[in-house]
């Protein structure tokens, strides 16, 4: 099932992996579609989220790429507007590296702020126009809830619906009555396993598609890696 497919009726969690070696056991655990996680890859690099160079994230898919036969959606923060070619050289570098979906936020890492509006929708209706042309799923984030910065996610991801967006996730967007307004834009919507969100049964008869879970399972990893080192110790 093409990973575009997978986002038409149910729902779905697609965990993100932090490694090759994450990615593999994910897969033989059954996982219909896997995703990246920005926190996790960093993690592995000793960095911390969002300090990762394009180049690193390329070649990061590229080798989970590697050893999927599922669909891998990549987590590409705010798709590097600022390198050469700009987020539609992502979009290309990502395919060629086995992306079969991907995520634009429209948080600025630089200014730690929302990126203002029109700019946001613009950016996002440039990355549906170089994927679409090679088949891959584009999920547009409102980033406001996670940062607390106070824009109306619903209305942002209107917006981004309407330059083309495959998919709107709106990440610590938990309360039931927003996800019903979010799932009603028409959408398939991502929902993300973190705070207190509602039980995937329950997301699911909220029409909510997919759940994915950031960087929760490279924290639970690394986290168990210390405690048995302690333990040893």
């Amino acid at each position: 099932m093409t990973f575009a497919e997978l986002h038409e009726s149910g729902i779905f969690v697609m965990p993100n992996a932090f490694d090759a070696g994450s990615a593999k056991r994910l897969e033989e655990a059954g996982f219909p579609a896997l995703a990246t996680t920005s926190h996790g890859h960093a993690a592995t690099l000793g960095k911390s989220d969002l300090e990762v160079s394009r180049d690193e994230l390329v070649d990061h898919v590229a080798l989970l790429s590697s050893v999927l036969t599922v669909p891998l959606n990549i987590d590409s923060a705010d798709c590097f507007p600022r390198e050469e070619g700009g987020v539609a050289r992502t979009v290309e570098l990502l395919a060629e590296a086995g992306a079969s979906g991907l995520s634009i936020e429209d948080y600025d890492p630089q200014t730690s702020a929302i990126v203002p509006f029109d700019e946001a929708v613009d950016r996002v209706a440039t990355v549906v126009e170089a994927a679409h042309r090679r088949g891959i799923v584009v999920t547009a984030r409102c980033e406001s809830a996670l940062y607390g910065l106070g824009e109306d996610p619903v209305a942002r991801l209107a917006a981004y619906r309407d330059a083309g967006a495959d998919v709107l996730y709106a990440p610590l967007v938990n309360d039931e009555d927003s996800i019903a307004a979010i799932v009603a834009l028409g959408r398939p919507v991502n929902v993300l396993a973190a705070g207190d969100h509602p039980s995937v049964g329950r997301l699911g008869e909220l029409g909510v598609r997919r759940v994915s879970t950031g960087g929760a399972l490279a924290g639970v990893a690394y986290d168990a890696v210390v405690a048995a080192a302690k333990a040893l110790a």
